[in-house]
């Protein structure tokens, strides 16, 4: 089994869980639900902004520990600062000791596009990351069929949500290129066994509809990396850890960003 079998398997263990406690009727009274999503696009396309999708992350299955204390609220609202497009929280406690509570907190803090970064298996989720505050989800190709990324996007967009979905290689992204998708990311990071190439933001930019943003994610370390993704069609980057395994990663931003201008 990879880490990503385990993660999906106690997904599904744990969505259930979920909807035992509240319920979708009870997910759509929650005040957060009705609220009008900030766009994503408009967001990343924002000259005044940067492109950059900054994560909030305290740890992963492939480094442990990346920060333990460093708050939501305070780097959040750091990143939105530095000029950031968006904001992605981990909301998986068993392997990325994320919550839902990190990600209300974060939409207190922000007025930019918020992601609910998640492994999502069922739409249940989907109503989940409205009611939390959310304007993106997140739909993994590598856990999805295509049947279920073309029904979760439609869902996600009755509820006026943006979808980002994330490849890792070109079977992934002929099979999953439908309706409904506002951004498509190259995940740089193989999720089987986590190592990490740019190489494949490269290999499939020209691949991805112009009608969609453009993300790469994960291994951009460097700002002049930033640039060459820029030149080769890319307008967002997620960087999650490259931030938030500095003792302050807001100074982190500001120096990265200071260093891309």
């Amino acid at each position: 089994m990879t880490i990503l079998d385990k993660i999906v398997e106690k997904k599904r263990i744990e969505v259930a869980l979920a909807k035992q406690k509240v319920s979708l009727d009870q997910l759509s009274t929650y005040p957060l639900y009705s609220r009008t999503c900030y766009n994503l696009k408009e967001s990343v396309l924002d000259p005044n902004k940067t492109g950059i999708i900054a994560e909030f992350k305290r740890a992963s299955p492939s480094k442990g520990l990346i920060n333990g204390r460093a708050t939501v609220s305070e780097v959040v609202k750091g990143y939105q600062q530095a000029g950031a497009s968006a904001v992605s929280v981990l909301t998986d406690s068993d392997f990325f000791q994320g919550s839902l509570e990190d990600l209300s907190q974060a939409r207190e803090a922000l007025t930019i596009p918020l992601l609910r970064k998640e492994f999502i298996v069922d739409t249940y989720q989907i109503a989940e990351a409205k009611a939390y505050g959310a304007d993106i989800i997140l739909l993994i190709a590598a856990c999805l069929s295509p049947q279920e990324i073309r029904s979760f996007a439609s869902f996600a967009k009755k509820l006026n949500l943006n979808v980002l979905l994330e490849v890792h290689n070109e079977q992934e992204l002929v099979n999953s290129i439908g309706d409904n998708l506002d951004a498509i990311g190259v995940n740089n990071r193989n999720l089987k066994d986590f190592s990490v190439d740019l190489n494949h933001s490269y290999d499939l930019v020209n691949k991805i509809p112009n009608d969609v943003i453009r993300v790469s994610e994960s291994g951009i370390s460097d700002p002049k990396t930033i640039k060459a993704l820029k030149a080769a069609g890319f307008q967002g980057f997620l960087i999650g850890e490259n931030f938030m395994k500095t003792d302050d990663p807001v100074q982190a931003i500001d120096e990265f960003v200071s260093e891309m201008l």
